[in-house]
């Protein structure tokens, strides 16, 4: 598992410094420009604006700020007033900017919504998807930003700021006495900080077993499938036909599946799973290459492994193909499922269990990203399976933190150091905002508002 260095040190730092503005007179009741809107989402995952307050009662703020806390996600919300000083072509980008903590933003801005994540918490066409789902001509905010909300937590990825926990409520200024206790108060918070990051870390362990517990299953039937294939295999390296570069490559195979078993009996989390299944891809094309050298065929091209189940062997031939709904994309594919396709047939696909059944591969969560990238490679991955469920979660931020795509996960405090072509969404007109690319001089990159 990742370790943040300076996560227990910055939080009593952030803390303390809460501490005093909760102390002072609260953000609510003076709040005049970004910064406050900022300073007050620091505090607590729901801000309304004063000038804004008819849109979104108290009661209904604070349910809302009650099920993000709860849910212990990342998510900001703001409702404010549709004026110049919430400019909306950059409005997000700033408030992501100024509050400094990695997460997925949604705005209210008069009538009109919009939202940006940045990507290790939820992709920008996630984002987009959801914030398109939930605009409808007259919607109250209420029901707009609860069914956002309700959608987006649990695909949001990433923990609550700690910030957040024991926070005094904005409940008007504080007496003098109060300053005297503020060393008692920060040793406080930094015993919740502590108990916050343990109970937020055994969560974390929990999923990463619950994921490699799946993954094993998988795993173990593709080491066992490789054993078997090697005992089937009718090569003996003495043979008076077996020339040095047949040995080699049968050595190399045998190696292949040594290392995936010790590999696998290593494995403590999902990411460790790729190494064992790149051993045996690499394997399964020394024993295609044995094959070719032993029958006199020209040696196979270096290919993916068979795309529909890569206990297959390495493809073929690359075929055109779709999922159902989907894009069509090329992939590699062995030669018996070439033929099955070209006859109209369903391919011979690797099944592994959901909680609707046996499912193809590519129809299971993110579970399987780990598995499929040592099989496939990461970089082209996502590529192959763009359109199936497997291929949203490699977009993820759980795809991004098992093959280090985020310096920052969800919840932390990144400040202003954060690539804004990461932090993309929907803009307040419907158009798309970001795109995973710049931001264009500022403006949302679509729709008009």
């Amino acid at each position: 598992m990742r370790t943040r260095p300076f996560t227990l040190l910055s939080a009593l730092a952030g803390l303390t410094l809460l501490l005093l503005l909760a102390l002072a007179p609260t953000a609510g009741a003076k709040a005049t420009d970004l910064s406050d809107v900022a300073q007050a989402l620091k505090q607590s995952p729901v801000y309304v604006h004063p000038d804004a307050a008819d849109q979104l009662s108290k009661s209904q703020a604070d349910a809302l700020a009650d099920k993000i806390e709860n849910a212990d996600k990342p998510v900001f919300v703001a409702v404010l007033p549709d004026t110049a000083q919430f400019p909306a072509d950059s409005l997000l980008r700033d408030l992501r900017t100024q509050t400094g903590v990695t997460g997925l933003y949604a705005v209210r801005l008069g009538d009109r919504f919009a939202a940006a994540s940045d990507r290790a918490v939820m992709p920008a066409q996630s984002v987009r998807n959801i914030a398109d789902s939930v605009r409808t001509p007259g919607v109250t905010a209420n029901t707009e930003l609860t069914d956002f909300v309700d959608q987006a937590l649990p695909q949001a990825r990433g923990s609550a700021p700690s910030s957040w926990s024991g926070v005094p409520g904005n409940d008007g200024g504080a007496p003098v006495a109060g300053l005297i206790t503020i060393g008692a108060l920060a040793a406080a918070a930094g015993a919740t900080a502590l108990t916050v990051s343990t109970r937020r870390r055994r969560r974390r362990e929990r999923e990463d077993q619950e994921a490699l517990d799946k993954l094993r299953t998988v795993v173990d039937e593709d080491i066992t499938a490789y054993g078997e294939e090697l005992d089937r295999l009718d090569f003996h390296p003495s043979a008076s036909y077996a020339d040095d570069a047949m040995r080699t490559d049968y050595e190399h195979a045998l190696d292949c599946y040594d290392k995936a078993k010790t590999f696998m009996s290593r494995a403590h989390h999902p990411r460790d799973v790729r190494p064992v299944t790149e051993a045996l891809e690499d394997g399964r094309f020394s024993l295609a290459v044995l094959a070719a050298r032993r029958e006199g065929r020209p040696l196979p091209e270096r290919r993916g492994p068979c795309f529909f189940d890569p206990r297959h062997g390495p493809g073929t031939t690359d075929v055109e193909w779709a999922p159902p709904g989907g894009e069509t994309r090329r992939i590699p594919v062995c030669a018996a499922d070439a033929t099955r396709l070209a006859e109209g047939r369903d391919p011979m696909a690797r099944t592994v269990d959901t909680p609707d059944g046996r499912r193809p591969y590519w129809e299971a969560g993110p579970a399987y990203g780990p598995w499929a990238g040592g099989y496939f490679g990461g970089g082209i991955l996502p590529g192959l399976l763009i359109g199936t469920m497997l291929g949203s979660a490699l977009h993820s931020p759980a795809y991004a933190a098992d093959y280090g795509g985020a310096d920052f996960e969800g919840g932390d405090f990144s400040g202003a150091d954060f690539d804004s072509s990461s932090f993309g969404g929907s803009d307040f007109g419907g158009g798309d905002f970001g795109g995973g690319g710049g931001f264009g001089g500022g403006d949302f990159g679509g729709g008009g508002f």
